[in-house]
C-alpha cells in the first residue's frame, strides 16, 4: 500500500476519539488556557504533558464501555448500580453542561462582535439555533463527517503560535522542567487545567459515539462478538490517542501564544476567550487577532453539539430509552428535546444577566464534584463482568485509569480547599 493509501486508512479509523479530543478545546477551555498563559507565562506548560496519559486512559475506558456493552455510561449505571447514583450523576452533568453551553455560545457571539460588530445577544441566539437544527435534521453519517472536518478549525491556534514569536527554547523546556509556585493562584490554575482537560461530558459523548458507530456499521457489541475485540480495541486506542494528542497540542499552542504576547507585555488578567482575542490585537496584530476570534467560533461549532449531545445521551438512557443522532426526530423526542432545551437554556443565561465568566466558575465547581466519582464508577463498570463479560479492562488500563481518578480526586480537594 502506498504512503497516501496508508494515510487515508489511518484517517478512516479516526472518529469518536478525534472529535472528543477536539471538542475538549471549546471556547471556555480556550479562555482558561489563555488566562494560564497570560498569568503564568510558560510556567504551567508541564501540566499538559502530565495530564495527557491520564485523559487518554479515562477516555479509552469510556469508549470501551460503549463499544463492549453496546450501552452508554448512563444505561450501564441504570443496569448495575443504585438509581440515586444515576440520577445524581446525570443531574450534575446537566447543570454543568448548560452553564458550559451558555459560556461557549456567549463566547462565539462575542467573537463575531469583535470581528464585525453588532448585537452579541442575537449572534448567540443564532448560533444556538443553528447547532440545534444541525443535530436534529442532519443524518448521523453526514453529521459525524461535518464534526471531523470542523476539527480543522483548531489549526487556527497553531497558526497563531507561529506568528507569536515564541522563544521555543524556553517554551519547550517548560514542558519537561516544572516551575512550581506555592500559591493559591497557581494551585487553582493547575486544577482548572485538569478540569478543562478531563471533563465528564466527554465521557458520555465518546461512549455514545461508539454506539452510534456500531449501529452505523451494523455490528454487535463486542461482549457478544469477543473474537472481534482485538482490532476494535486497537482502533479505539489509536483514535483516542490521536484525539487527545490533538487536544493537548492545541491547548499548548494557546498557552504559548498568550505567554509570548500577553504575558510578555504585562497583560495578566484574562477571563474569557474573547478578551484574549481582543488583548492580542495591539500586541500580535490583526492577523493573529482574527485567527484567534475565528478559532473561537469554529471550536464552538464543534463543542456546543458535543455538550448538548452528551446531555441527551445521558438523559435518554436514564429513562431507559436508546437515543441516537441517526434517529428521526418524531421517534426520538426525548433525545432531541434534551438537545434543544439544554442549548436554549444555555442561550438564555446571557439574557438573564448571568456573567459567563462567573458561571464558568460554578460549572467548574459542579464538574469538580462530578468528575472523580463518575470516573470511579466508570472504572467499576469496566471491571464488572456482568457489564463487560470476558472483556473487562486490562490490568494496565486499570492501573492508569485509577491513577487518573486519584489525580482528579486530589485536584478536586485542592480546588475546594482554595475556594
Amino acid at each position: 500500500m502506498s504512503e497516501k493509501g496508508k494515510f487515508r486508512q489511518f484517517l478512516s479509523r479516526l472518529g469518536p476519539g478525534l472529535v472528543t479530543g477536539a471538542a475538549d478545546d471549546d471556547p471556555s477551555g480556550i479562555g482558561t488556557h489563555s488566562q494560564v498563559g497570560a498569568q503564568f507565562g510558560y510556567g504551567l506548560s508541564w501540566t499538559f504533558l502530565f495530564s495527557f496519559p491520564l485523559m487518554v486512559a479515562i477516555q479509552e475506558v469510556a469508549a470501551e464501555i460503549g463499544r463492549v456493552t453496546g450501552a452508554g455510561i448512563a444505561r450501564n449505571l441504570r443496569r448495575h448500580y443504585p438509581r440515586w447514583l444515576l440520577v445524581t450523576m446525570v443531574s450534575l452533568l446537566l447543570v454543568a453542561n448548560i452553564i458550559n453551553l451558555g459560556a461557549d455560545l456567549a463566547a462565539m457571539g462575542a467573537a463575531v462582535g469583535l470581528l464585525i460588530g453588532g448585537p452579541l445577544g442575537l449572534y448567540t441566539l443564532l448560533f444556538g439555533v443553528v447547532c440545534v437544527a444541525t443535530e436534529i435534521w442532519m443524518s448521523y453519517e453526514r453529521y459525524s463527517s461535518v464534526l471531523k472536518w470542523t476539527t480543522l478549525s483548531l489549526f487556527a491556534y497553531v497558526a497563531v503560535v507561529m506568528v507569536a514569536q515564541v522563544p521555543w527554547g524556553e517554551a519547550l523546556t517548560s514542558l519537561v522542567v516544572p516551575r512550581f509556585e506555592w500559591t493559591g493562584a497557581y494551585a487553582t490554575a493547575v486544577v482548572a487545567i485538569l478540569g478543562t482537560t478531563i471533563s465528564p461530558y466527554l465521557f458520555f459523548w465518546q461512549a455514545g459515539q461508539e454506539i452510534e458507530e456500531q449501529k452505523r456499521h451494523h455490528v454487535k457489541p463486542l461482549c457478544l462478538t469477543p473474537k472481534e475485540a482485538g482490532p476494535e480495541l486497537k482502533r479505539i486506542r489509536i483514535d483516542t490517542l490521536t484525539g487527545m494528542a490533538f487536544s493537548s497540542i492545541v491547548s499548548l499552542a494557546i498557552v504559548f501564544a498568550t505567554a509570548a504576547t500577553l504575558h510578555a507585555n504585562g497583560v495578566r488578567d484574562i477571563e474569557t476567550s474573547a478578551q484574549a482575542a481582543e488583548a492580542l490585537r495591539p500586541i500580535a496584530g490583526d492577523f493573529a487577532f482574527a485567527l484567534f476570534a475565528l478559532g473561537i467560533i469554529g471550536t464552538g461549532m464543534l463543542a456546543v453539539p458535543v455538550l448538548a449531545g452528551s446531555a441527551a445521551y445521558a438523559v435518554t438512557e436514564m429513562f431507559g430509552f436508546a437515543g441516537s443522532l441517526d434517529a428521526k426526530p418524531r421517534k426520538a423526542k426525548l433525545f432531541y428535546g434534551t438537545i434543544a432545551i439544554t442549548t436554549m437554556l444555555g442561550v438564555s443565561l446571557q439574557y438573564v444577566g448571568i456573567d459567563p465568566a462567573k458561571a464558568l466558575y460554578w460549572a467548574a465547581v459542579v464538574n469538580g464534584v462530578l468528575a472523580a466519582p463518575l470516573m470511579a464508577v466508570m472504572m467499576l463498570i469496566a471491571r464488572n463482568r456482568r457489564a463487560m463479560h470476558s472483556l473487562t479492562l486490562s490490568t494496565r488500563a486499570t492501573i492508569t485509569g485509577w491513577i487518573a481518578t486519584a489525580v482528579m480526586a486530589i485536584a478536586t480537594i485542592v480546588f475546594f480547599a482554595t475556594l
